[in-house]
């Protein structure tokens, strides 16, 4: 979906970033590098087979792990193929939100955001367009997909908190602001996925922001 599809191209450069900023202990390096083995896993055996004829055995095997480390992770296959297409793409949307230029409001912001994620996007449309199909795949791998939507709407939301210029204690709008974000770059995933992959995925997202006003604050 738009998990790794706008974000590809930058994902290992701001994670680089974010581990410089906030060094993790051994363990957790470990469990974060474990848990993104088995999702690349599936990802690639989804990818080459499908998710319904992908087993847990086969993920685990391919990852280096037992059957019983794969369920310490994830609860079904289905998820941990939405988490390999998910990777780290929320917090590079989150980052390059921090980056853009500080007077915008928080959904400008959101929009800039998109716009700058969204180049070079013609130069690897069949791997989106296969990334997207996959996570489409299946109702339970669709249900998974917009689980982690909600990963993603608290980070759009920390991101932007600080534009709204008149944010009050438990102010709705930042989450909603997430919300409403994340239900616009699904749609246009939808229509885009419906022609075939043949249209401008990033203009779909920013025509379908545009009609995004309810979180709008000081933008």
């Amino acid at each position: 979906m738009i998990l790794r599809i706008i974000f590809y191209t930058m994902v290992t450069n701001v994670e680089a970033s974010r581990q410089a900023r906030r060094p993790e202990g051994l363990r957790e390096r470990k469990r974060t590098a474990t848990q993104r083995r088995i999702a690349d896993a599936a990802v690639r055996l989804a990818s080459a087979h499908g998710v319904t004829a992908t087993t847990v055995e086969e993920i685990a095997a391919e990852a280096g792990v037992g059957r019983a480390t794969f369920f310490r992770y994830f609860d079904s296959k289905e998820l941990a193929v939405a988490t390999g297409l998910s990777d780290v793409g929320a917090y590079v949307l989150a980052a390059v939100i921090g980056e853009v230029d500080p007077a915008l409001g928080p959904l400008e912001a959101v929009r800039a955001a998109y716009r700058h994620l969204g180049t070079g996007f013609d130069a690897n449309r069949a791997m989106f367009l296969e990334q997207a199909e996959l996570s489409r795949s299946s109702a339970a791998m669709f249900a998974w997909t917009l689980y982690l939507y909600v990963d993603w709407e608290i980070a759009i939301a920390r991101a932007t908190a600080s534009r709204f210029s008149d944010l009050v204690d438990a102010d709705p709008r930042p989450r909603m602001l997430g919300a409403l974000t994340m239900t616009a770059a699904r749609l246009a995933c939808d229509d885009w996925v419906a022609d075939g992959g043949r249209g401008d995925l990033p203009d779909l997202i920013q025509t379908q922001l545009s009609a995004v006003h309810l979180a709008q604050g000081a933008s």
